[in-house]
């Protein structure tokens, strides 16, 4: 087990989260305008909205539950053209939280998914549910896209983090952004297990409002 700075603990004045830093001046310049804009150093608060297409395999849907105590961030369902929003705010502590309402079939409210993401060691970014699962992550520009890809997942227990073995995890997670122009980008998640291959596959698009008021 290992400390972790507690987000609790932050001064209120911590600098904001910056993607362009980690990324670096050569990388941050291959991305969009409109992506640099959504990631900028200190976001404002910005609601995305969209449709997602939402799949899973039987090992997907085994840890989707196992998870529901920590705030269920896995759905373990497959549908198409499910309605989501994203909020995009910051949390006044160095971090930016990334707030999900998932408009599932056969459910009356909204699944809601809330993650924070701050920075982590060197070049790295830390990811945290609100119940605590949390994954170490790398981010970098690939072709144009935006993308961050797990190294590791831990439970952030406090002001510390419980290793959790990889073979135990959904598997690698990679997450990519991607500009597709007049105001609309697609989002993709993937998780993949090194022995039982994906687990979870999101993706769909989404409007910036920001690009809709242009």
């Amino acid at each position: 087990m290992f400390r972790l700075p507690s987000q609790n603990s932050a001064a209120p004045s911590a600098e904001p989260l910056d993607i362009a830093a980690l990324l670096g001046t050569t990388a941050w310049s291959r991305l969009p305008a409109a992506v640099q804009r959504r990631f900028a150093r200190a976001h404002h608060d910005t609601t995305y909205a969209g449709t997602l297409a939402l799949a899973c395999s039987p090992l997907g849907r085994c840890f989707s539950f196992l998870t529901r105590t920590l705030g269920g961030p896995l759905p373990g369902v497959q549908s198409e053209g499910v309605p989501a929003q994203v909020r995009v705010y910051s949390n006044g502590r160095g971090g930016v939280v990334w707030e999900r309402h998932l408009h599932l079939p056969g459910r009356a409210a909204a699944h809601t998914v809330r993650s924070t993401k701050q920075a982590g060691a060197g070049t790295t970014l830390i990811e945290r549910t609100q119940g605590g699962l949390a994954m170490e992550l790398d981010v970098f520009e690939e072709g144009g896209a935006l993308v961050f890809r797990s190294r590791r997942y831990f439970l952030a227990l406090g002001g510390w983090r419980l290793p959790i073995p990889t073979v135990l995890t959904p598997g690698v997670c990679r997450v990519e952004h991607r500009d597709e122009g007049q105001g609309q980008f697609r989002f993709t998640l993937s998780m993949v297990h090194p022995w039982w291959g994906r687990t979870f596959h999101q993706t769909g698009m989404f409007a910036d409002p920001k690009e809709d008021q242009a």
